[in-house]
């Protein structure tokens, strides 16, 4: 019990005692008579009633104040347990109720503020939810994309990148979260164009850059797409770089550009010839008869080569476009490299070239277009026979490897063979080894044509092995029917 307290009950106890006195002096005046009096012990009893009345008033206040607390105190531990707030309800007549009524206003006022809180917490809640369905949206949209994409934020720090740009930039996506994007790629100007990006533009910013990066020890040409992340205001809250690989599409275009120059070439050689003799007959250049026959020879001639190179290119063109007509049907290939040999044995004798033929059974067939397989059998042994000197040999094999189920066909001679520079442009289009080109004329189409007869057309493989000055031997294979 405090000290105040204390003195409050023995306040209370002198109060009462005193009353009590006073009102028996009262009572001996009103009598008029000293008969009460006896010294001061008549005070006594008196004095111990009002005491013991003092002590009960105390004790039945104390009761009643014990019990309003317990009332109190069981209301408030059950909006405790509940959570949920409430009155704190006592009766009016009650003491403690003054203490109450501001008690139940700062409740009233706690539950409101909590009420709002709680609303914002859901609203929050909801827009949490939201926001994070958006990222796993976009980081699966990221994800998807082939092209290599790098997201930073306001510190040029990494905050998100694909499958694509961990491979072109060799790290991991766990470990360089938050790191700057100078630490993850050692390629200045990509990082540099990612700061001026994010310094000097604003929110709807987009620019396209090409530039050149080390990709797998190869220089590969990258089409860079930079956009602003917008932040609050017309802040820059980082960038987004999108690498698309654009080495393919300009080898295409190069390649387009020297098709149309080498084609314009070669159509011109040919046409220059013919235009230059039929004038020499006009002119009357050719007055005998063997000078004319000599022109209209060279004017056919160079008409078939003309021919010929129309003839691939057109071919070349459907196959490529996949516009061509392809009829498959069970094939003996045997019979139709021994058909080939057979159209150009004449040119073989005329240069006393040895035919050497090594022929499966013809029981062994593949699925493919007679014409196409003939035309790309045709190609591979007049070639063979162009470029081998006279007295050279030729060998010409068709033979089954079981174990893997194919059909193998080899040409071999005894030619010039190709040097080690020149194999890997071999089947170019328009390509020539320029030892070769003193020896035969030809239009630089014919591999390219054959390639694509067997590798697009008949999914089989064609492949070279040559020695400068020992030959070469061009095979491809077909797989055999069941």
């Amino acid at each position: 019990m405090t000290i105040s307290k204390k003195i409050s009950l023995a306040g209370l106890v002198v109060l009462t005692a005193g009353a009590v006195i006073l009102l028996y002096m009262a009572m001996q005046i009103a009598y008029g008579s000293r008969a009460f009096y006896k010294g001061p012990s008549s005070y006594l009893p008196p004095l111990a009633i009002g005491l013991l009345t003092a002590v009960g008033v105390i004790a039945i206040q104390r009761r009643a104040a014990r019990r309003s607390m317990a009332r109190i105190c069981q209301q408030i531990g059950n909006m405790a347990d509940t959570r949920e707030a409430g009155m704190v309800m006592l009766e009016d007549t009650d003491e403690l109720a003054e203490i109450t009524r501001p008690l139940n206003r700062f409740i009233s006022m706690v539950a409101q503020q909590n009420t709002e809180l709680q609303a914002e917490n859901r609203e929050l809640g909801i827009e949490a939810r939201i926001a994070s369905a958006e990222k796993r949206n976009t980081e699966a949209i990221i994800f998807s994309i082939s092209d290599a994409v790098i997201v930073t934020n306001r510190f040029d720090e990494l905050m998100l990148a694909n499958e694509a740009a961990e491979k072109l930039f060799g790290f991991k996506l766990d470990n360089a979260l938050r790191k700057n994007i100078d630490r993850i790629t050692s390629d200045g100007t990509f990082v540099r164009l990612i700061r001026e990006t994010r310094n000097h533009a604003r929110s709807q910013t987009r620019k396209m850059v090409e530039h050149v990066m080390e990709y797998e020890h190869e220089p590969r040409t990258f089409r860079i797409t930079l956009s602003c992340v917008a932040g609050a205001g017309d802040d820059v809250s980082g960038v987004v770089a999108v690498l698309h690989d654009v080495t393919r599409e300009k080898e295409i275009a190069q390649m387009k550009t020297d098709f149309v120059s080498n084609v314009s070439h070669e159509l011109k050689t040919p046409l220059a010839s013919i235009k230059a003799y039929i004038e020499m007959l006009m002119d009357g250049e050719a007055e005998d008869e063997a000078t004319q026959e000599e022109f209209y020879e060279i004017i056919s001639s160079e008409t078939n080569r003309l021919h010929r190179l129309i003839e691939n290119i057109l071919n070349i063109s459907r196959i490529e476009s996949g516009v061509v007509k392809v009829v498959r049907e069970p094939l003996d290939l045997t019979g139709v490299v021994k058909q080939a040999v057979d159209v150009l044995s004449p040119q073989a004798k005329l240069k006393d070239i040895e035919f050497v033929s090594h022929l499966a059974p013809v029981y062994y067939q593949v699925e493919a277009d007679r014409d196409m397989i003939y035309q790309a059998v045709l190609n591979l042994i007049s070639n063979a026979v162009k470029y081998t000197p006279n007295g050279g040999k030729v060998t010409v094999s068709a033979v089954v490897d079981e174990r893997r189920n194919v059909v193998i066909c080899e040409v071999a001679d005894t030619g010039l063979g190709i040097p080690a520079d020149a194999l890997p442009h071999i089947f170019d289009k328009f390509y020539r080894v320029k030892q070769s080109q003193k020896i035969a004329k030809g239009t630089g189409l014919g591999l390219t044509l054959v390639k694509h007869i067997i590798e697009t057309v008949h999914d089989g493989k064609l492949s070279v092995r040559s020695e400068e000055g020992e030959g070469s031997t061009f095979s491809f294979e077909l797989p055999v029917i069941e």
